[in-house]
């Protein structure tokens, strides 16, 4: 099993050679990979080693014990602390144990103790080690969400949000059949107060449905969608559409008596396999619109409202999710996809000339809206002159209207790509001059920029690192030694002005950074750059 790496930070280096001779680190399953004299060094070396276990002196200089295990918390929260003292002292103790500290040790140290402290750790990180690896324990934790997993497939079925070749392969991965075969989506929608429909009146919607749903030759499945209750009829042939239609007249009767509210059901056209559900979906969602007129409690059929050719494939929410989440965050390959379904959706539906210029309509207007949130000008995305109104009639083919769509989708998508870009690098800039401007003041600090600069520090922290190729810390050090050697080279200034110039109220620790930064001490450096 792969060894726990350990960080051992104590200011007096007999100790830490006592610490790292003494220890079987092997034989407890423990490697020693760094050792640090002060907490700032600690620090870094932290940054870089991501260890396990943190084994640290409550008084150091430079930065204490107790200020390096708060630090510690934000950068490596699943790290363990475990803090030594020459104190008996409760106040260190309390501030320890607020600190998270897993263990806190009085020196003197001795081997005996610090190993039952190690074995301890080491019992403790394994358990979470198993935890993470234990496959019996994943799989009861993905049984528990399989009802949750399910409902939610079959939400994003019915939204046309798992594309046609994933659906069997996902329906398995839930333990879910769904025969090939005729489907049918019927939506339930329960009449009366708007503000009435809450989870537990759709529940006992849903229950009412599935305790009550009897039509020989005909499977259904009744699952949440939204405000209201969906079905998903797999019917065994063509000519059991009209009794199913009779069985839902029958149930929505029913419903007035034992539920004490009407219910409305929207029914859609029949499709030829689970993958077209999501266009069945949509024409009970259009049958639904038709109750203003046809009134409520009873049974919409799509086909009796709109019977010269299939329901038209509304632009949904869903849709402007997946649209925005393409152009906004996904690849090329991605956006495309959801603009070949779309154009797909106008093939297959065989609507009106004006019904199709109705669905693009409302994919412009999305992208339009995309536009605008990302701050750029409408005529780079469409061209000089446009003006919103796009015709289907204008172009040769859904071929070509694809393309245009595309087109426009993709030179969007890099529009926003490229502003996130400029936005981060004007981002670092502002850190860079404010860096500038404050690196003699000894409190400079990653918080302190963040609130200047309104970010988190955590996403700053990352930004920064991408961008710059260092840590915050790591560029604000680099500066001050900059500005460090350049005092010395041009000025006569003593070495503990220098070192206040440049942020430091401990000459001492100047003189440690100046050196591990150059290889030379601030007075051999000065000689060197005057001979």
């Amino acid at each position: 099993m792969e060894e726990y790496r350990v960080l051992l930070a104590d200011d007096e280096e007999e100790i830490r050679t006592g610490i790292s001779r003494k220890i079987d680190w092997a034989a407890l399953g423990f490697a020693l990979v760094g050792e640090a004299g002060n907490g700032e060094e600690a620090l870094e070396l932290a940054e870089q080693l991501r260890p396990d276990v943190v084994l640290t002196d409550i008084k150091m200089p430079f930065l204490d014990g107790l200020e390096l295990c708060r630090r510690l918390r934000v950068s490596l929260p699943g790290a363990r602390l475990v803090v030594f003292s020459g104190f008996d002292d409760f106040e260190y103790a309390r501030q320890a144990v607020s600190m998270g500290v897993s263990e806190y040790i009085l020196k003197p140290i001795n081997a005996p103790e610090l190993t039952r402290v190690l074995e301890t750790l080491r019992d403790q990180l394994d358990r979470q080690r198993l935890e993470r690896r234990d496959m019996e324990t994943l799989r009861r934790r993905y049984e528990e969400s399989l009802p949750v997993l399910r409902e939610l497939f079959y939400t994003r079925l019915l939204s046309g949000q798992i594309r046609p070749e994933q659906v069997q392969d996902r329906a398995a991965r839930y333990e879910i059949d769904l025969p090939q075969g005729l489907w049918t989506a019927a939506l339930v929608h329960v009449d009366g107060d708007e503000g009435e429909r809450d989870e537990l009146l759709l529940l006992s919607v849903q229950s009412f449905l599935e305790k009550h749903f009897a039509l020989e030759g005909c499977a259904a499945r009744v699952v949440l969608y939204g405000d209201m209750a969906a079905l998903l009829v797999h019917l065994d042939r063509e000519d059991r559409l009209y009794p199913l239609l009779e069985e839902l007249e029958r149930l929505s009767r029913l419903s007035q008596s034992y539920l004490g509210f009407r219910l409305t059901t929207g029914v859609g056209l029949p499709c030829r396999g689970p993958e077209e559900l999501n266009h069945s979906a949509a024409g009970a969602r259009s049958a639904l619109d038709y109750r203003v007129l046809a009134g409520g409690g009873r049974v919409i059929y799509i086909g009796d409202q709109e019977p010269l050719s299939a329901a038209a494939p509304s632009f949904e929410e869903e849709d402007q999710r997946a649209l925005s989440a393409a152009v906004k965050l996904g690849t090329p390959e991605q956006t495309e996809a959801v603009v070949r379904e779309l154009m797909e959706r106008l093939r297959q539906a065989g609507l009106s000339l004006s019904k199709c210029d109705l669905f693009l309509l409302e994919v412009v207007t999305c992208l339009v809206r995309i536009t605008r949130s990302g701050g750029l000008p409408v005529e780079e995305v469409f061209g000089e002159g446009f003006t919103g109104a796009v015709s289907v009639s204008g172009f040769s083919s859904l071929e070509e209207l694809g393309s245009w769509l595309g087109e426009r989708c993709g030179r969007l998508r890099d529009l926003l790509g490229r502003r996130r870009s400029d936005s981060a690098w004007q981002m670092v800039e502002r850190a860079k001059d404010y860096i500038a401007g404050h690196y003699t003041d000894e409190q400079l600090s990653v918080e302190a920029l963040c609130s200047h600069i309104h970010l988190s520090p955590t996403y700053f922290s990352t930004l920064f690192k991408r961008e710059v190729g260092m840590s915050f810390t790591a560029y604000v050090t680099k500066v001050r030694m900059e500005e460090a050697a350049r005092l010395l080279r041009e000025t006569d200034e003593k070495t503990y002005r220098i070192a206040e110039a440049t942020g430091f109220s401990d000459p001492n620790y100047f003189s440690y950074v100046f050196k591990r930064h150059f290889g030379l001490s601030p007075s051999k450096f000065r000689a060197g750059q005057r001979e």
